[in-house]
């Protein structure tokens, strides 16, 4: 061990001892999370993880047709917010197969692009900033409009351009280019 890093390490020691505030000399490292009922690894982007999750086969399907393949696998970061099998099954008979027409690229991308904002945003992030605007946070989508997100317990809701939510069931799904939020409904700007 250095030099630095014992000094660094006993200083931390003492921090802990007085009951002040605790530093690591290491960085954090993301864990895997299974989706899906595959492990999600952090050290793989947002594509190469998605297309293993069982419950993300329509998402795949529609980045896919709207040619979002290169972009969600390029260096990002980007936050995403995955809507599972369930919540495209949600929508009204014959839209999914609609969306996946090559004359409806542009209406697909665009609501693809509708879940996804710029920037690694965690669970924690949104709900700091929903904190500071009384419950409420907004974030610009990658499609132009924004999202809201509304904080209730432990609980984050996405709301549409509609007023329509989703929740998000499993936050924090960390990728080498951003994160994903699994949520159960698909939002429609």
């Amino acid at each position: 061990m250095s030099r630095f890093a014992k000094i660094v390490r006993a200083a931390a020691i003492a921090a802990i001892a007085l009951g002040g505030a605790t530093m690591t000399t290491t960085p954090v490292i993301a864990k895997t999370v299974m989706v899906g009922g595959a492990p999600m690894y952090p050290n793989k982007n947002i594509v190469e993880n998605a297309v293993n999750s069982k419950d993300h086969t329509t998402l795949v399907a529609a980045v896919k047709a709207a040619g979002l393949v290169d972009t969600l696998a390029g260096p990002g970061p980007f936050t995403v917010f995955a809507p599972t099998n369930e919540a495209f099954a949600k929508l009204p008979a014959g839209t999914v197969d609609t969306l996946l027409k090559p004359a409806n690229k542009d209406k697909l991308t665009a609501v693809l692009t509708y879940h996804v904002v710029p920037g690694k945003i965690s669970a924690a992030d949104i709900m700091k900033a929903a904190k500071k605007m009384n419950g409420m946070a907004e974030y610009k989508t990658v499609q132009g409009e924004p999202l809201k997100f509304q904080v209730d317990g432990k609980k984050i809701w996405v709301i549409d351009a509609k007023g329509d939510k989703a929740r998000i069931t499993i936050a924090d799904v960390n990728q080498s280019n951003g994160v994903i939020h699994v949520i159960n409904t698909v939002l429609i700007p």
